[in-house]
């Protein structure tokens, strides 16, 4: 849905249940336009569905979310200052097509998003 639009992939590691990814913001993408006009942000929304994205093109599954343990906006992505992100994602299976989700965006060192929760696959 945003993939390809919105951002793109640069560098994709999956390992042992988790999978580290490298994505490039699309900086003149339209979101940008309506969220902020003069002082575009990544919507938190764009955030947590990146990463059921991602976790479902590498699962190959179509997931939906369940449960959001805890969500946290810790700072403001600015696509033209940082368009470059680091999406972390570690899952366990738990069972009845369930999957227990801890992830977290960065730009350089900064955690600008945090993730618990709990995705079923349809």
């Amino acid at each position: 849905m945003l993939k390809d639009t919105l951002y793109k992939i640069i560098l994709s590691d999956h390992g042992e249940c988790s999978i580290k990814a490298a994505l490039e913001l699309n900086k003149n993408n339209e979101i940008f336009t309506g969220h902020f006009p003069g002082q575009p942000l990544l919507p938190g929304a764009c955030m947590l569905q990146m990463v059921k994205e991602i976790l479902e093109s590498t699962l190959n599954l179509p997931l939906r979310l369940k449960k959001a343990d805890q969500i946290k906006f810790l700072g403001l992505i600015d696509p033209g200052m940082n368009n470059i992100l680091q999406l972390t994602i570690t899952y366990i299976s738990v069972g009845d097509n369930t999957f227990n989700i801890t992830a977290s965006l960065t730009t350089h060192k900064d955690i600008c998003f945090k993730f618990k929760g709990t995705f079923i696959a349809l």
